[in-house]
């Protein structure tokens, strides 16, 4: 990892100006007339209805499209001299449902790009292995694999770690996250504001989901038919002050409830308060700390202090090991998840969720009484701010 600063601020912008795509045959272009500036090392969501060519503008970056007129730079560079398939090994780019081989290993997958860059095999296999690590699958446990042996999320982290692989100053992310279910989808979104923390790339992401938007958008672009740009700002700028009906529609009911997925958990006073063991600690003695602090649960964790298991004391009075004792721990939380992804894990658990780090170490834990605080500061500072003068 010795070149992680210089990856820091690796990111490039992009401009389109005046960008269309006509498809022969049709009246009216897919894309008209688009204008916009994305700055290097940001994310910037795509957002709009099915069918208003935020996928067709996106792919015109990397000229999966062929644009009809205008022009497209990256990094001050003429995006449309450049030959084609020398552009794409330059640009990363993630799908829905990952789109890997089949028939390559994960390490193969990933591999693809710098190997078609020319790079020599130990640079390839230090860098998958980097890749792998960063993106939080062992290399020792997935090289191997094949992608019907991962699951889906797992698969999403193989082409996030492939679109990463040769280190490209930008980004293209087409619905990455649609096809997974709502908990891995909320684990994967927090993996990729990790990342971004980490290597602050320039990031052009499609989504139709508003909230997923919100959450991980510097800034959102939401689209009218034609990828007309209806408005183009700060997440926070568009809850407060949608442009028209339409920006408004897509906001929704309940902007100021939307507000909890602009804080993350790590703005707020989560608490190490849960009593912990690892799984080598015998069952006696837990079962006397416990008692001693009048606890009723404590978190079991592993040898990297994952958190596995929550175990009540009363468990404890006959288990000869910590090994398999208690409830798997469901739905935690990490640091870069919102308060919005925090409640309803909190409901899920019942109580309170598990708070990670960015390798899934145990951090702390967060309960209801912290988010419904945080929605009464809202809702009271949104009153003070509406209040006449």
């Amino acid at each position: 990892m010795a070149d992680t600063a210089e990856r820091a601020a690796s990111g490039a912008e992009i401009q389109l100006e005046s960008v269309t795509k006509r498809y022969s045959g049709t009246r009216e272009p897919a894309v008209s007339d688009v204008t916009m500036t994305i700055p290097a090392g940001k994310i910037v969501i795509l957002v709009g209805p099915s069918g208003c060519g935020k996928t067709t503008t996106m792919r015109m970056i990397n000229r999966l499209i062929e644009p009809t007129s205008g022009t497209i730079t990256i990094g001050g560079e003429d995006a449309l001299s450049l030959n084609a398939d020398d552009l794409r090994r330059r640009i990363g780019y993630a799908i829905q449902q990952a789109g890997l081989f089949p028939h390559f290993t994960v390490a193969q997958n990933i591999a693809v790009v710098p190997g078609l860059l020319g790079w020599d095999r130990r640079r390839i296999d230090d860098r998958v292995d980097e890749m792998m690590e960063l993106v939080g699958l062992d290399p020792a446990e997935f090289r191997r694999r094949y992608p019907r042996q991962l699951s889906g999320g797992q698969q999403q982290r193989v082409g996030v770690a492939r679109a990463l692989a040769a280190d490209p100053p930008v980004l293209l992310m087409d619905e990455p996250f649609g096809a997974v279910d709502p908990i891995t989808r909320g684990h994967l979104q927090d993996e990729l504001l990790r990342l971004q923390a980490e290597l602050r790339k320039t990031i052009v992401f499609v989504t139709h989901d508003f909230d997923e938007a919100v959450k991980l958008g510097d800034k959102i672009a939401v689209l009218g038919d034609r990828s007309a740009i209806l408005q183009y700002d700060t997440p926070e700028a568009i809850l407060a002050n949608p442009a028209d009906d339409t920006v408004a529609g897509f906001v929704g009911a309940g902007a100021s409830l939307k507000q909890l997925t602009l804080l993350r958990v790590r703005d707020v006073d989560y608490r190490d308060n849960a009593i912990t063991a690892g799984s080598e600690e015998s069952p006696a003695a837990l079962r006397k700390r416990m008692t001693d602090e009048g606890r009723t649960y404590a978190l079991v964790l592993d040898a990297r202090r994952r958190p596995e298991r929550w175990v009540h004391v009363r468990d404890l009075s006959s288990a000869t090991s910590l090994a398999g004792v208690g409830r798997p721990v469901g739905d935690s939380v990490s640091t870069q998840s919102t308060l919005q992804d925090a409640l309803e894990a909190i409901l899920v658990e019942g109580g309170n969720a598990v708070v990670t780090g960015g390798r899934g170490e145990y951090l702390g834990t967060i309960d209801i009484r912290t988010v419904t605080d945080t929605i009464q500061q809202l809702r009271d500072e949104h009153d003070g701010g509406s209040a006449a003068p």
